[in-house]
């Protein structure tokens, strides 16, 4: 009896472990490309279940076994340079074959910065640049300036008053560039510029950048063009990464993304926290005068942000998103400067039919500013700026491919700041609407045809803004050309200023400004094949009544100060070329060219944009199983430019003469490793051939030659 109670507990032992065997499947196929030849190494995944993949062998094939039987599981097969897959499986299938379409050089990423709608970057008819999350992370970006300097020409970094950061993109300040993050503007500014600090890369998927005039879509401040940061979101149940990086200067950079996926919630964290300690400028070389500045402060940054979306059905699509900034920079022995951004919006988009959408959205921004006495342990705020915005967005897709888009804002803007007198406060509200129409006759052609009206109450402004975008494709060329109206309507700062700047000279408002108005044409033809790339860009710019400060004798009983005022014209024109070319080998190579021409009636305006420069991209890299390693060597070159500059700062009226800035060309080699699961190792040499200014001038770059960094990167979801 014993005996065969023994045989039995066997039997039940053995059929216990047949069960999850017979539970589960096996399924395998094989990947290739478009021509049937095998893809090596390609990644084969499944979604929503972490670990669950494989790798194709050398003939293209990969095994899977699937844990449930009768379940439908989402495969997606990736591979470097090839469009990203993804199939559904159903319980039947034993077999899925893969066949993926050559995408080296990002051609059918998805974008909605240029026209409001999602197309794929080849279809889009408006001149648009996209810089990839791979792109980010081969400059070791900190900031959005990091990523624009390397890999966008014509852009420079200087300095304005108080070491504050100041942009210049082909001729055009920060000010007359539109900077949104998820399509939303940003409150503040130090010195006409966004304050750079707040848009860090730590959580950025891409960067699509729209050259040229967007008014037509994105009312004032779109003259020079709009740069839109897209967050990063997840499809895995869990994601989460660790990252440090120590630098020279005691520059210290440290961030934390965690993100998950529960049924119909996704939601994004990310924080990070930078300091850099205070770094001399000179050069031993030169005797004399250091230049226009010798140091920049000690500064240390917070940046918080989270991100939810909540998907009920098919339909219905919610999104939440606040956020928090806090920088603080040592401006003295006893005093410092503070720098606090609140940020938060809701987003509600809703799916009628296929084709047809409703979006609404409101969202707060506030900026602060203060400083800090460490004697008195007391912290003033002297700035703020507030904007609420509504917005509400509706399209509609007729017979499959012609998508109308109508839309309208309301911005209410109010701002209390040092440069008014009296403690004074002022306010705004804005109130736009606008319709695109997106025609698409057939495979070749398209056009976009746009239009929007905005109204400013305190300025009393109201603007016109139309736009047409056409684009024919043949083969693997296309053809692109524009004319767009741009717009920027008078700041509150820049009617109501009366401000002592550092006692040098009085800065005044003028409450008679015109808005800034231009006219924007361009032409543009792409050749793409395969994993080549070539772009050439056109483009002439009439800017009538530019906003600047210009010198004033009659003020100030007269002793003279600047005033805000509208210059009569300005001409500017320009091209752009840009090639990029990816290689299976691991070998990509981008070039980038760009000619700037300014000229002004009256000689009113004074230019800071260098006539030529260029950027330049070498990246290899190699992938294995359990190693990967890529390094790239990029850098920029900037033409000396010739300038007119006030021959005594402190009192315009002594006239200005001629000043020259040397040429320049600064480099930065990065190496990143992928030493195990999840853990990447980076070095970077900057300013690699040790590139010092003789003088730093303003225009000058800020850097006391080659510094070295190191960071490290842990994707903890890889370790378990």
């Amino acid at each position: 009896m014993q005996f065969i109670l023994k045989i039995l507990y066997m039997l039940l032992l053995g059929c216990l472990s047949i069960i999850p065997a017979a539970a589960q499947r096996n399924l395998s196929g094989i990947v290739c490309d478009s021509n049937g030849e095998p893809l090596i190494g390609a990644t084969v995944s499944v979604e929503g279940r972490k670990g669950l993949g494989a790798v194709t062998d050398l003939s293209g094939k990969y095994q899977l076994r699937l844990p449930e039987k009768h379940q439908t599981y989402i495969l997606k097969v990736r591979f470097v340079g090839y469009v990203t897959e993804s199939r559904s499986i159903s319980p039947q299938d034993r077999t899925a074959d893969f066949r993926l379409k050559e995408d080296a050089i990002g051609m059918e990423t998805v974008v909605v910065t240029g026209t409001r709608t999602p197309k794929r970057l080849k279809e889009v008819p408006v001149i648009t640049r996209v810089i990839t999350l791979d792109d980010i992370r081969k400059t070791d970006a900190t900031n959005i300036v990091d990523v624009l300097e390397m890999e966008m020409p014509a852009i420079e970094t200087s300095y304005s008053m108080d070491m504050q950061p100041s942009l210049n993109i082909q001729g055009f300040s920060g000010n007359a560039v539109l900077f949104l993050v998820d399509g939303e503007r940003l409150a503040g500014e130090t010195m006409n510029d966004v304050d750079f600090s707040r848009l860090n890369m730590d959580n950025v998927e891409r960067v699509e950048i729209v050259r040229g005039a967007a008014s037509s879509i994105y009312g004032s401040n779109a003259v020079g063009g709009v740069i839109n940061l897209i967050p990063r979101t997840s499809a895995e149940p869990w994601t989460a990464n660790v990252n440090a990086r120590y630098g020279a200067y005691d520059n210290q950079r440290y961030g934390t993304t965690v993100s998950f996926r529960a049924g119909n919630f996704n939601n994004s964290f990310n924080l990070q926290r930078l300091s850099q300690g205070r770094i001399e400028y000179f050069n031993p070389d030169t005797e004399g005068d250091k230049g226009s500045y010798d140091s920049m402060d000690p500064t240390a940054s917070w940046n918080f942000k989270d991100r939810l979306t909540f998907t009920p059905n098919n339909q219905l699509k919610l999104t939440a998103n606040v956020g928090y900034y806090y920088r603080e920079r040592e401006r003295s022995s006893s005093e410092d400067n503070r720098y606090r951004d609140f940020t938060g919006g809701l987003k509600g988009r809703y799916l009628f039919s296929k084709g047809q959408s409703l979006e609404v959205s409101y969202t707060f921004d506030q900026y602060d500013k203060s400083d800090f006495d460490k004697v008195k342990r007391s912290d003033v705020r002297d700035y703020s700026n507030v904007q609420n915005s509504f917005r509400a967005l509706y399209n509609h897709t007729f017979n499959g491919k012609h998508i109308l888009t109508v839309g309208g804002d309301y911005l209410y803007d109010y701002l209390a700041s040092y440069m008014f007198s009296g403690g004074e406060t002022y306010r705004q509200y804005t109130a736009d609407a606008f319709a695109q129409f997106d025609w698409n006759p057939n495979r070749h052609f398209n056009a976009v045809a746009s239009a929007r009206y905005d109204y400013y109450s305190e300025a009393k402004a109201q603007n016109f803004s139309p736009q047409l975008n056409l684009m024919y494709k043949l083969r693997n060329c296309s053809l692109r050309g524009s004319y767009a109206v741009g717009f920027r309507a008078p700041t509150l700062k820049e009617m109501y200023s009366a401000f002592d700047m550092g006692s040098i000279w009085w800065i005044y408002g003028n409450e008679h400004l015109k808005p800034e108005k231009s006219h924007n044409f361009s032409l543009s033809a792409e050749y793409f094949k395969s994993r080549y790339n070539l772009t050439v860009t056109g483009y002439y710019n009439l800017v009538n009544d530019r906003i600047d400060v210009q010198w004033d004798p009659s003020l100030e009983n007269g002793k003279g100060a600047m005033m805000y005022t509208n210059i009569r014209k300005m001409k500017m024109a320009g091209a752009n070329v840009d090639a990029a070319a990816k290689y299976p080998c691991g070998l990509e190579i981008r070039l980038s060219y760009a000619y700037t021409y300014q000229s002004e009636k009256y000689n009113q305006y004074v230019s800071t944009a260098r006539p030529h420069a260029g950027t330049a991209r070498f990246s290899y890299g190699k992938e294995w199983k359990k190693y990967g390693f890529n390094v790239t060597l990029s850098g920029r070159l900037l033409s000396k430019l010739t300038t007119l500059v006030y021959n005594d700062t402190s009192d315009p009226s002594k006239g200005s003469s001629q000043e020259t800035y040397p040429a320049y060309t600064m480099w930065k080699l990065n190496l990143t490793q992928n030493i195990y699961k999840g853990i990447h190792v980076t070095l970077t040499a900057d300013n690699l051939f040790n590139y010092r200014p003789s003088y730093y001038y303003f225009n000058s770059p800020y850097t006391t030659g080659t510094t070295l960094a190191a960071g490290v990167s842990v994707d903890l979801d890889r370790l378990f």
